[in-house]
């Protein structure tokens, strides 16, 4: 049978397929509902006025008019619309989680149930959906969305995952009557990524949550085939001047920054900063040869591609930042930085679907030591090398900050010191007042202890979110800062640095914006909304687990038990004359008079409850609202069976009945329509507050900054009390003057065990430029050359330190090669991953750098190791002239420096003192060259068999050592 092409556009798709068998003559899928006749190339593809056909006969098409494949209205049975929005979602952001909002839930669905749910711990329920005929299983999962946060953190910060967040929005109510429309759209409004963490209750207060943009130079130097190698050096010789733009930020405080550097220098760089996230340029992926994946796989970062932005110039970030970059630092950016910044913003414009961005101008860190990630790992700066844990770090040790953005701006000083000697002695003149002034130290402590993490609070509100909770946050802030400048004003008649403290805060704005909160907000209202949120808990709980359980979907939650529990609905919570406000009636002249004309009807309805009563001779008669029936009379008991004439009986049980009566009906219209007003004066009142804090909010941010300045300050002066540590002398020379240095770290450790730590002298630098340190094992030679390190960082950060003298030359590099390990993921050797780090070192030390090395040349043979431990201490002397500690056992080192006139290399040692068969170490370095190294030792105290120690010492002896 034939059939016109009329007759096909007419016809339903369904007869079409089964009749005409369209969808079989040719190899083609099936046809979809809607037929798209393709038009030939040869006729136009505009319409217009009627004309002649200009084709002739053979150029149209013959035959069987093509279609275009389309698929069968009965190939997929439909699905619900929560999940079609879901599988959209899912397609459009394919690399990430999508949890999708239904009502007070947060769901998984598909695949991803099936995947992250177990790893959720969640129970995954296959739900049966589609028509009876047809069904389709979908897995799901899901969770109250009062738990996002702990879900988050496990699928953003455990397992790095990106995650979309899928939010409700109603639709027009026109369209919810219309055939088909939907009550609620799903949209996704955010992508939260390890990077890219705003207010999420699981960050670590303590520390920044950065997000790195790296824009590198083009990979313009290809290695020559005489060096490549199957363990390729880090970063070659032709790419390690290659320009590298670093643009970075933290979500959470709106801090940016911005710097150019070398990809020689970027892992200096990354350890510096420590992202949780990089994002860099798509194009980067096609050229993996490119010297840059070196650098990143060496930590394993996490990386995200990003597609390169056109570069934008400087002032068209200003829509992002709360205030315009100055043209003057504008024109400072390098076409590097300009490529990463807009890299950067790009990308968080994606992640934040659209949301208002608000973040302070970029700065650039400047005048900052350089402390590479092996340097920073070795000293054990922020975490141990054997747990990677901040317990027994030295941030560990000498945190005794108590503000969040304290604590933060310490972290940030410990992995960048300063090498301004005005910074460093501003920030020494503060510590030393307000160890002398003990009343004023504690005083400050005490105010700080009241304030809030403003930097994040601030960042919030610059975001449109922030509640009333964080707004009475700032108003304490702003309170606890006027009395630090009342105080420090009081204080300041003699000290220049408490009076240039006290006059960096600018109070004008925030002060009466403070008043204003405070005079607003209702903090007796929000604790008791708290107390109705934390009620409720825990019923939300038990609904998710029965939902789960009976495989069902949200909305069959009406078909389960319910038992009593706190009103949650707007209505229900005021039935019980339970209002709770969150802004006082004086808030507004408004909202002053709503209160009043709710109090009015308040006295309006007891006096309603009490006629109604009377009239209707029900003494247990009370005036109520339930969302199912609207607002109703209840009696119970004797009075049920009483002729209610005036109302209407709408239910009733054994026990009680409710009926509705005209005139509550009415009244409980009016107090229903005043709570309505005085929410939305409230909600009104609240912007405006809002409003208010992002007028001021540079001001705030300013001042936040101070404060985290004055808790470290009075942090190191609480430290210096406690431990008797010393204040350095800084100056511009290249020398060090220690008497009486001591390990912060070990000193702790040691003074729990009731001992006391041997303190030890270092003048380097001056006539002797690199001290040769000999001794045996377990002698403390590596915590001599750690402990001069961490000195030297200490005074640059502004801190005292532990020592009973220090005068030290401002060092713009501390590099330390000590402890190794082998780097299986690079397929690299201890001895390899020792070299790479002394190259590194040989490469970059300046005359101002300061260099610790530990047993240069061991894990090879000892005339090879000898060797090369002799290259090194040559190339130190010659060529880099740096202040440098160098540890080793190969002792012929002193006798070789000796040969080659190296007087600037001095010798020193520690020992062993013998008493029969009785030994004690002796950690207090002495001037000459220890030649025993006493490995025997060590081995019988660490517990090797005697029978092992016996043959040792034969060997040992037969060689020509000494026991």
């Amino acid at each position: 049978m034939l059939v016109s092409s009329k007759c096909i556009r007419a016809l339903p798709t369904r007869w079409i397929a089964s009749r005409c068998l369209l969808h079989t003559l040719r190899n083609e899928p099936p046809l979809r509902s809607n037929h798209v006749f393709p038009r030939s190339p040869r006729v136009p593809n505009n319409r217009g006025a009627k004309r002649k056909a200009s084709a002739k006969l053979d150029e149209l098409p013959q035959g069987t008019i093509p279609l275009e494949p389309l698929a069968l209205e009965d190939q997929e049975p439909a699905l619900p619309t929560v999940l079609l929005q879901a599988r959209s979602n899912m397609r459009k952001f394919e690399n990430c989680v999508l949890l999708t909002r239904v009502g007070g839930f947060y769901e998984l669905y598909f695949e991803h149930a099936d995947e992250f749910g177990p790893l959720l711990n969640l129970k995954v329920a296959p739900k049966s959906t589609g028509p009876r005929t047809n069904p389709v299983i979908v897995s799901m999962a899901g969770f109250p969305f009062f738990q996002l946060d702990r879900y988050l953190k496990i699928l953003v910060q455990d397992l790095n995952r990106y995650v979309a967040i899928a939010e409700e929005f109603r639709n027009d109510p026109s369209g919810k009557v219309k055939a088909g429309g939907l009550l609620n759209d799903r949209k996704v409004t955010r992508i939260i990524t390890p990077g890219t963490l705003i207010d999420e209750n699981f960050m670590d207060p303590f520390t920044n949550n950065y997000v790195l943009a790296i824009h590198a130079g083009d990979n313009s130097q290809e290695l020559s085939q005489d060096q490549e190698m199957e363990n390729d050096p880090p970063i070659s010789p032709q790419q390690s001047d290659i320009p590298v733009g670093l643009a970075w930020l933290d979500l959470s405080t709106g801090h940016f920054f911005t710097q150019f550097t070398t990809l020689s220098s970027l892992p200096s760089f990354l350890s510096r900063i420590g992202p949780r996230e990089i994002v860099l340029d798509e194009d980067l992926q096609a050229s993996k040869d490119h010297g840059i994946f070196t650098v990143l796989a060496e930590d394993r970062h996490l990386i995200t591609y990003c597609n390169p932005p056109e570069v934008k110039s400087i002032k068209d970030w200003s829509p992002m930042l709360e205030s315009p970059i100055t043209t003057r630092i504008a024109n400072d950016f390098t076409p590097e930085e300009e490529a990463a910044g807009s890299t950067l913003l790009q990308y968080i414009g994606e992640r934040l679907q659209g949301s208002n961005t608000k973040l302070q101008p970029p700065t650039r860190q400047l005048d900052m030591m350089a402390i590479d990630k092996n340097t920073m790992r070795a000293l054990e700066i922020k975490k141990t090398m054997r747990d990677d844990l901040t317990t027994g770090s030295l941030l560990h040790v000498i945190r005794r900050t108590v503000t969040k953005g304290g604590a933060r701006l310490l972290d940030n000083w410990l992995s960048s010191p300063s090498t301004s000697l005005d910074v460093i002695n501003y920030r020494l003149e503060l510590v030393t007042h307000m160890l002398h002034d003990e009343l004023l130290r504690e005083r400050i402590i005490i105010l700080l202890k009241r304030s809030y993490d403003s930097h994040r609070l601030l960042q919030k509100f610059a975001f449109g979110r922030g509640d009333p909770d964080d707004m009475l946050g700032l108003a304490s802030t702003v309170h606890a800062t006027q009395e630090l400048v009342t105080t420090l004003i009081q204080d300041s008649s003699e000290e220049d640095c408490i009076r240039n403290m006290a006059a960096r805060i600018n109070l004008d704005g925030p002060s009466e914006l403070a008043s204003r909160i405070k005079a607003a907000i209702d903090e007796e209202g929000i604790v008791q909304q708290h107390m109705m949120e934390d009620g409720e808990v825990g019923d939300i709980q038990a609904l998710a687990e029965a939902i789960v359980t009976s495989e069902g979907s949200r909305e069959d939650a009406n078909i389960l038990p319910k038992k009593k529990k706190k009103p949650t609905g707007l209505r229900e919570y005021y039935s019980d004359d339970n209002e709770a406000w969150i802004m006082k009636p004086v808030a507004s002249p408004t909202l002053e008079g709503l209160h009043k004309d709710l109090a009015k009807l308040g006295t309006e309805k007891a006096t309603l409850a009490e006629d109604l009563k009377t009239r209707l001779e029900a003494s247990t008669l009370t005036l109520r609202f339930t969302p199912g029936l609207g607002h109703i009379c209840h009696v119970k008991g004797k009075d049920i069976k009483r002729d209610l004439a005036e109302g209407r009986r709408v239910s009733s049980s054994r026990s009680t009945s409710s009926f509705h009566h005209p005139e509550w009906t009415n009244l409980g219209g009016r107090l229903d329509r005043c709570r309505d007003r005085i929410r939305a004066e409230e909600q009104r009142v609240f912007r405006d507050l809002r409003e208010h804090v992002i007028h001021n909010i540079v001001k705030l941010r300013r001042n936040a900054v101070v404060l985290d300045e004055l808790d470290i300050a009075s942090s190191f002066a609480t430290l210096a009390a406690e431990k008797g540590w010393t204040r350095p002398i800084l100056n511009n020379s290249t020398t060090h003057k220690i008497i009486g240095g001591r390990h912060p770290t070990v000193e702790g450790g040691l003074e729990v065990e009731g001992r006391t730590f041997t303190t030890n002298d270092c003048f380097v630098g001056d006539s002797q430029k690199i001290w040769l340190v000999t001794g045996p094992n377990m002698a403390g030679k590596s915590t001599f050359l750690r402990q001069n390190a961490l000195i030297t960082i200490l005074a640059q950060v502004g801190s005292y330190v532990p020592a009973s003298y220090a005068e030290l030359g401002i060092v713009d590099q501390i590099f330390s090669r000590v402890g190794s390990a082998d780097n299986l993921y690079r397929d690299q050797s201890t001895f390899m991953v020792e070299m790479l780090e002394t190259a590194t070192i040989l490469k970059h030390a300046t005359p101002r750098s300061f260099v610790v090395m530990d047993e240069i040349g061991r894990g090879t043979t000892p005339a090879d190791g000898t060797a090369v431990a002799f290259a090194c201490l040559h190339h130190l002397y010659h060529v880099n002239k740096c202040r440098t500690l160098f540890a080793t056992h190969f002792h012929g080192l002193a006798d070789m420096a000796r040969e080659e006139d190296m007087q600037g290399v001095g010798c020193y040692c520690t020992d062993v003192e013998q008493n029969g068969a009785a030994f004690r170490y002796v950690h207090k370095l002495r001037e000459g060259v220890n030649r025993q190294s006493h490995a025997l030792k060590v081995a019988r105290l660490a517990g090797l068999p005697e029978e092992a120690i016996v043959v040792a010492r034969k060997v040992l002896e037969r060689n020509g050592g000494s026991v």
